[in-house]
This record gives C-alpha cells, structure tokens and sequence, in this order.
C-alpha cells in the first residue's frame, strides 16, 4: 500500500522515482521519434484551449501513465518541435543532451539559487561560469554577473544599473539603441518609468547595422536639448536581421558622451566559443554589461541566460538587505545581493555540464555550422527569381518573401501572410514574420545544426510553391476555428 507522501522525492520513494522518470523519458522519446519531419500539426488556438478548458483539475487522475497519455492530447501531440529542420521561425533551439541531464538535477535537488544555504556548490557553480563568461568577453577581474531568465531580464538590469549610476533627473535620462534593437530596451523604459519617449532610436547602415554617424548626431541632439545620455545600447545579432553593431565605434561615442555601453548579445553571444569567428565581437570587451541569451546560440533548454557587468560594484544597484535572508553581516556569499529575482533555479548548471561533456568548441561549432547555412541559403536565394531577399544574413537569419513581378505591396503582404498561414495549418513547415521598412517579409531561423541546405531548400520551395497558387488563385483566409487533417 502507497504511503500517502509516496509522491514526495524522498529515498524511501527512490524506486517510484525511477520508474516515472523513465516512464516520462519513453514518453518523450516516442514522440520525439514520431514527427516524421514535421515541426508541427496546425491545432488552432480555439481547439487548444478547448481541450485544456475541458479538463477537470479536482479529479485526479492517480497514475503517471494516464496522466502522460491526457498530456500527450493536450499538449505533446501538437508541440513545435525544434529538432525538426522545418521548424525555422523564432531563435529556439534545439537542445543538447548533457543539458538535459542537468534538467533531472535541477528539478530534483530543487535548490534555489538566492543564499548559499539553500544552495551550497551551486553558488560557486553559477559564480565560476559567471567569470568563465566574462573572461570570454574580455571583462578583467574586477567583473562579475548573474544568470537571468533571458534577454529581456538582463537588458532591464543593465538599464536600472545605468540608472543608478546617474544624478540627473529621470525625464532628462535617454536611452540610445538600434531602430532594429529588440523591444525590450523599449519596454525596460517604461519599467524603469522612463517613458517612451526616453528611447532614442538610431538609424541603421545599408547592413542593418546601428550607423555611428547617426548614433553621433542623435547624442548631440539629445544633449543640445537638455537630454541626458544614460546609456547607449548595442545589438550583437539583431532579431531579424542577426546585424551585430560596430562595437568600437559605439563604445567610442557611448564613453565621449560619459553613457553606460550595454551590449545586447543575447542571441550573437554564441560566438564568444566560436572556434571560426569571436572576432565579429571585437569591441564587446570595451561594454560596460553584455546580456548572453545561452538559450540561443549556445543550445540550452529555456531558460538560461546571463547578465556580465565590467565592474562588479554596479551590481550593487539591485541589493537589499533582509535580515530573515541575507543580512548584511551574513558569512556566506549570496547570489541575491545580485538579482533582481528571489527565489531562481540552478539554471546555470545546464551550461556547466555541457562544457565539461561537450567543451566550448563543440558548441561554438554548432553556431558556425548554422551561420554556414544561413550563407549557403541565401546565395541559393539570390538567384531565385521569385524570391526578394531583403539583407545578407549576418548570423542565421535570413529575411526574405515570395515576390512575383507585377504586385503591389498590398498583394505581396497578402500573399506572404497567406503562404506562412498555409504551411503552419498544414503542419508542414513554420516560418516566421516581420517587416522591413513597413514592407512584409518572411523570415528564416536556422539555429539546428543537423538541418541540411537540402532541408532548408525545401522550405523555400513549399513557399514559392504555396506562393504561386496563392498568388494566381487567392482564396478567402481559412477560419482560425476550423481544423485542419495532417497526416503524419
């Protein structure tokens, strides 16, 4: 008879604990094993909810199996799955195994990251990859940092970091980043009751690369008006483009102008192991903080990601004292004093066993790999007649629509939102979208180093495919409510 804590991780409950791991571990695998090339089945949105809506969470089911089996409808059967080459959209990435391993430990040890007595070696785990990182940068020994949950937690500490470094009033404070910059800088701002009009945007060069020219004028403007330069954001991999900004000059103008430098690198961070190209981030060492997405280009589970600061003292913005937590006459060292999160999961031990089963160059050749596609994709593209390629990828991203002659621009947004809808419906491929300039574009994600160009080409060739019927035969939008049969 089951004891009634029998569902506790305990060691009394260790062999309850094996088989429902390998139990979920079989579930996993047989899916996995059961796309047959498709990212995905098309389940619209009311269908899903529908489903889940449906479930009664006060009667139990009672059994791992059963409980698999319903998930499994809820959920599993219509996943993106990003192992699959066809899944090109947004930067997720298909994962690494010594990660995952870490996964199990996480979850099961369950320590929290804020104070060393909840925590014990993962402190100095988290506090070695922490320097490991920064010296990648090139930061010295002064550095420091933090994990975060991505992107937009590391931009915001690194914004509220540059704004405790600042005496002047918060309506005279600006922020300074790349018209193609991720949203976040825009929504850290309002955050931080900046307000929008605290965000300068900055044109970009011909390569959707931030010009230093009009980065220049526009810190000369802000400051003749009465503005204050309170930080100038960099972009090392633009969201659609992949565009890494001219480091040097931006830290040149960010420093004349006495600006905190951040640099966004959330998703080009990946080439600090590249074995072939770390020099694309020359000047990232000049930055006062870098934000590292390793949940990009570096191939971990979500979430995983760091913020790097070059003087480890501005980190002391975010540090508050509790007596029942980290007092300040504590004898341990305390990751909280550092976070803008409590409570955080030992995340930082997905990378630390990747490194030491893979190595960093095993990763960073991931990254070249993909970059390599990107390159090989888009010469094809060029020299297709129907397709319009709006920028040479940078990294892997490339950014491109279905274009016969003869269309206005109304059309051709019509028919590439009729393209992508069509293959996401059908669970055939999933590509994403954007706009360049206000024009409607697709775009491509290639973050999966087993995709061949054949795969990739493959894609392209559904889109000029789907594009050609579309274009001569338009239909009506097929109702988001109506299901689609795929076979798999």
């Amino acid at each position: 008879m089951r004891r009634p804590w029998h569902h506790l991780f305990h060691p009394a409950n260790a062999v309850d604990y094996r088989e429902a791991v390998g139990l979920t571990v079989d579930h996993l695998v047989g899916h996995v094993a059961d796309t047959a090339g498709r990212p995905l089945t098309g389940i619209t949105p009311r269908e899903s909810a529908e489903r889940v809506a449906a479930i009664d969470l006060d009667r139990p089911l009672g059994e791992e199996g059963e409980a698999l089996a319903e998930l499994s409808r809820l959920w599993l059967d219509d996943a993106i799955w990003f192992h699959e080459p066809t899944a090109a959209a947004h930067l997720n990435c298909p994962v690494v195994i010594p990660a995952l391993m870490a996964e199990v430990l996480i979850s099961g040890v369950n320590s929290s990251l804020d104070t060393f007595d909840q925590s014990a070696g993962a402190t100095f785990i988290e506090r070695h990859l922490v320097d490991w990182t920064a010296a990648r940068i090139g930061y010295g020994a002064g550095a420091d940092g933090i994990f975060t949950t991505g992107g937009t937690q590391s931009n915001l500490q690194a914004l509220l970091l540059a704004r405790g470094q600042q005496v002047a009033p918060v309506d005279r404070l600006r922020i300074f980043a790349s018209a193609d910059g991720h949203f976040s800088v825009q929504k850290a701002a309002r955050t931080l009751g900046l307000g929008d009009e605290a965000v300068v945007p900055v044109a970009v060069d011909v390569s959707r690369r931030m010009d230093p020219a009009a980065l220049g004028a526009a810190l000369a403007d802000s400051v003749a008006g009465g503005g204050v330069p309170m930080a100038v954001v960099a972009t090392a991999g633009t969201t659609d483009f992949g565009a890494i900004d001219p480091l040097p000059e931006v830290a040149a103008l960010a420093r004349a102008y006495g600006a905190w430098f951040h640099v966004d690198a959330a998703y080009g961070g990946g080439l600090l192991v590249s074995p072939r190209r770390r020099d694309w981030l020359e000047g990232i060492e000049l930055s006062d903080s870098v934000a590292v997405d390793f949940h990009k280009t570096w191939f971990q589970p979500v979430s995983c990601s760091a913020l790097l600061v070059r003087d480890g003292a501005t980190l002391g913005h975010v540090t508050w004292h509790a007596d029942y937590l980290n007092p300040k006459d504590s004898a341990h060292p305390n990751q909280v004093d550092k976070s803008l999160q409590t409570t955080r999961r030992f995340e930082a031990l997905k990378l630390w066993m990747t490194l030491r089963v893979m190595g960093a160059d095993a990763v960073g050749e991931h990254l070249d790999t993909v970059i390599d596609l990107a390159d090989a994709v888009a010469a094809e593209l060029t020299a297709m007649p129907d397709i319009d390629v709006a920028a040479a990828p940078q990294l892997s991203t490339i950014v491109f629509r279905y274009c016969p002659p003869g269309r206005d621009e109304a059309a051709l947004a019509r028919i590439n939102a009729a393209i992508r809808a069509e293959l996401f419906d059908e669970g055939r491929a999933l590509v994403a979208a954007t706009r360049v300039d206000g024009r409607s574009y697709l775009k491509l994600t290639l973050l999966n180093p087993v995709a061949t160009l054949a795969d990739i080409l493959a894609v392209v060739e559904m889109v000029r495919e789907a594009g050609e019927r579309l274009a001569d035969a338009p239909v009506a939008p097929r109702p988001r409510g109506e299901r689609v049969a795929v076979v798999r």
